[in-house]
């Protein structure tokens, strides 16, 4: 099992001056999953180097046993540090592909001609797709081969407008992740904000929040296992 992990590499919280990034739960705790079920992994991000840690995910409020191994993680940190430039990746070197949120993606995933190509790639290879928390929105240009959006029709969730809301960003962001979707055409729905809710529907996994990200990579885990046996 090859997975790949496409991290953002945006730093700017829009005109706030603050920074921003991907969150580091929502890159830990699926790598530890994808790890522990004996994957190799790959790092990616749109400009390759290190990505942005968005500082807040650093925090010790929000650090969890999953962050707290990576940070003790040598080989992890390394990767990290050199993750490759997402032009140079190809779906046909993957089994899967899992986007991590933190705010960043909204502003160069969502719009990054490679990202949404690889997408459309994994799609029309019949190769599963994982997103979690604001990483839904990097489906924002994703399109079928039909040339409808991707999301249409499809159950799907995502950061919700009362979590952004809740921290502060929903006059910061480029646009809200839950609205995105369900402008799209996706089926929304939603569990209790902050608490894991994860949807799949057919190829496509999504994952509501930072609690969501381990829940939906043993999803994506499950789903590569029962297609390896078939």
């Amino acid at each position: 099992m090859k997975v790949l992990i496409v991290l953002t590499s945006h730093d700017e919280l829009g005109t706030t001056g603050k920074k921003t990034g991907f969150w580091l739960e929502e890159l830990a705790a699926p790598y530890y999953t994808f790890k522990d079920a004996g994957a190799e992994i790959v790092l990616a991000s749109p400009k390759g180097g290190r990505p942005p840690l968005d500082p807040k995910s650093n925090e010790p409020d929000f650090k969890t046993d999953a962050t707290r191994r990576f940070e003790a993680d040598a080989d992890a940190n390394a990767q990290l540090a050199n993750t490759v430039r997402l032009d140079s990746v190809s779906q046909d070197a993957f089994d899967t592909v899992f986007y991590p949120g933190g705010h960043g993606p909204l502003w160069d995933l969502a719009e990054d001609t490679h990202s949404i190509a690889l997408i459309e790639a994994f799609i029309a290879a019949g190769k599963p797709v994982a997103l979690v928390c604001h990483a839904p929105g990097v489906l924002r240009h994703v399109q079928t081969a039909e040339g409808a959006p991707l999301v249409q029709g499809k159950q799907v969730t995502g950061f919700t407008n009362t979590e952004e809301e809740g921290v502060g960003l929903t006059e910061v962001v480029p646009f809200l992740v839950e609205d995105m979707l369900k402008a799209a055409g996706g089926s929304y729905s939603k569990g209790p904000d902050w608490g894991s809710y994860v949807v799949s529907d057919g190829l496509l996994i999504t994952g509501q929040n930072p609690a969501s990200s381990a829940e939906a990579a043993e999803v994506l885990v499950e789903r590569l296992a029962s297609a390896t046996k078939a």
